[in-house]
Order: structure tokens, then sequence, then C-alpha cells
């Protein structure tokens, strides 16, 4: 099995540990997160890492990622070292670890620092914290800031977005990475990037209004098109929940 590896010249004395990965993910239960790929706490010679293992692809998407496209893991790394070059907090990146097999890729990791947060914004989406919509402003004016650093997070949705609590606020932190486009971002097209967070109208008028007040977009253009994305990414999500009930045979009407 070919191995490959990179990682900060700070992570170096580590270089045993990605080489055992495979073992060391294996033997390891503290899994926080386990769907199609799966995440880990795991300690790393004294330091507490989360390490991202991603599922091993279909024989041809292992060619596509050995010859012609970079894997997630690269991804997931290189976007971490791009945002800290913009000063976007993300989990510190520790190592990308790929193994191949006959010349194709097999397995694959992220291996980040673990950042202690308080909660993802998910939770004021869903509970009345006292303080959720100073959370949402704060938390527009930190998308606002992504916006006019050219960064375009494509998996923008609540369980990607951590928040710690700090004396000067709200601390964001942006997780999920390897889906990530860096370009010219106009104001308007920012409107967009708040459709995965299935807000209520009364939480994207919140968050609209600091939009606006920053970038200098007419209030009332902003919300709506907030209003409008999240309302088209909602149709789209309901009609594959019921294609694929339809598909499993399930004809029942949903509650």
């Amino acid at each position: 099995m070919k191995f490959q590896c990179d990682f900060p010249p700070q992570y170096g004395y580590l270089q045993e540990s990605f080489k055992n990965i495979q073992s060391l993910f294996a033997g390891d239960n503290h899994s926080i997160h386990k769907a199609r790929n799966e995440l880990k706490i795991i300690d790393i010679q004294g330091v507490k890492t989360v390490v991202k293992s991603f599922k091993v692809p279909h024989l041809l998407n292992r060619i596509v990622y050995s010859y012609f496209r970079r894997s997630k893991a690269y991804k997931s790394y290189h976007n971490a070292l791009r945002l800290q070059e913009l000063t976007i907090s993300t989990p510190q990146p520790i190592a990308l670890i790929e193994c191949f097999e006959s010349g194709l890729l097999a397995d694959s990791y992220f291996i980040s620092e673990y950042f202690e947060y308080d909660f993802t914004i998910r939770t004021p989406l869903l509970e009345m914290l006292s303080d959720r919509e100073a959370i949402f402003t704060a938390f527009a004016a930190y998308t606002y800031e992504l916006h006019q650093k050219g960064v375009w997070h494509l998996d923008y949705s609540p369980g990607n977005i951590l928040i710690k609590r700090t004396e000067d606020g709200y601390q964001f932190s942006i997780v999920d990475i390897n889906r990530m486009e860096f370009r010219e971002i106009s104001p308007i097209q920012g409107c967009e990037n708040f459709n995965k967070l299935w807000a209520s109208n009364k939480e994207l008028e919140i968050m609209g209004c600091e939009y606006a007040r920053l970038s200098g977009l007419d209030e009332t253009l902003t919300i709506n098109e907030m209003k409008r994305h999240n309302d088209a990414n909602k149709r789209v999500k309901n009609f594959k929940k019921r294609l694929k009930r339809v598909l499993k045979g399930d004809f029942s009407t949903p509650v």
C-alpha cells in the first residue's frame, strides 16, 4: 500500500502516528459522527484531534480521485490552509493522509485540532436563546466578512458553523470545508449563501438587516433575496424527500 502524507512543519513529530492512522482510527471508539464519512475525537500524542475518515469511493471515483481530481481529504486540508492565510477561523489543520491500493485511492483522512465550541448555529435556530438575535446579527457580519475575502462555503449548513462565546462576543469557525470556492462574491450573490440554514422569515430578517447595513444593499431587497433562496432550497429538499419515499414505495402523507 502506498502512503502519502502532508502536514505543517510543527506537527512533524506526529509522523509515526500518521503512518499508523488506519489502525489508530479503527481502534478508537470516540465517534462523533458516522454517515457517509466518519469523524472521531482521537488523542494523538497528547494532541486532541478530530480525524475525518472519508468513505472509500466506488471504483470509478477511485480512478478519478487518483488521476484527475484532488481527493476530499486533500481539498479539506488545503482549504484549511487557505482559510488560515485569509485569517478565517477553521480548526487548525494537522495532516492530510491518503492511502493507495494498486495505484488507486483507498482510505483518506483529514486531521485537525479539536476546536472547543459552545454550540453550532443550529442551536439558536431551534432554541429560544436569550441572545439569539445578537448571534444572528453577528453571524450575518461574519458571513459578510467571508464574502469580502472571497470565501464561498458550498455546504454552509447549520452543523458546519461552530460558535464559541467570548468576552468580545462570538467566535465563528467553519468545518466540512472540502467543498469550497475562492472567488469574488457580490453582496447580491452573497444572499444565496444563507439558503441552507432552514431559517424562519423572522430570522432571515435579522440577518438580512445586518448584511444590508454592511454591504450597502437595499434592506428590503436583501431580505427578499435571502427568503427567495431559502424557499427555493426548501422546495428542492422537500421534493427529494418525497421522491425517495415514492421510490421506496411509501405513499403515506408526511406529518
